[in-house]
């Protein structure tokens, strides 16, 4: 039996401080950790669709990002693809490709795999700064237990480099 492709992948924009945590996140995460060469761990920046090859080539995406709500900055919350559509803001422009946009290209052409979301409510996310602040720095290591939760229930051991 083949094993499914499984993909981390980490969303944001690093040049806006918290808007970056899920590019920084895979980053830590991927200095911490050794997985198996079925799991691939994604940098996706604000990659737009560009990113449908991450769709096609994958059977499952654990994607790590931000998400505004109405909450206390840090706060984590876990959705399904069906569960995260509905938090999406309405589209603002034809000319900007938001992650929405490719997610609604991938169903289109067929490519949509099976997908988890791992989202924080940013603290700082309007000015230019390329740190996050400590508050979603000290987030990390719990969006990192979480995401090896995920990992463990799709049959994934996430070992620790520096154990």
């Amino acid at each position: 039996m083949e094993k499914k492709h499984i993909t981390i992948l980490g969303l944001g924009n690093i040049l806006l401080a918290d808007e970056g945590f899920g590019v920084h996140f895979v980053r830590y995460f991927e200095d911490s950790y050794i997985l198996p060469e079925n799991v691939e761990i994604v940098d996706g920046g604000v990659m737009g669709y560009v990113l449908l090859d991450v769709f096609d080539r994958s059977d499952f995406i654990i994607v790590i990002d931000c998400i505004k709500l109405e909450d206390e900055p840090g706060s984590i919350y876990r959705f399904t693809h069906e569960e995260f559509i509905t938090k999406l803001p309405p589209p603002t422009s034809a000319h900007e490709v938001k992650f929405s946009d490719v997610l609604i290209k991938a169903e289109m052409i067929g490519d949509l795999p099976e997908m988890i979301f791992l989202c924080i409510i940013p603290k700082e996310f309007k000015d230019m700064d390329l740190k996050m602040t400590q508050d979603l720095k000290k987030r990390l290591p719990v969006m990192e237990s979480l995401l090896i939760k995920e990992l463990e229930c799709l049959g994934i051991k996430a070992e620790a480099k520096h154990a």
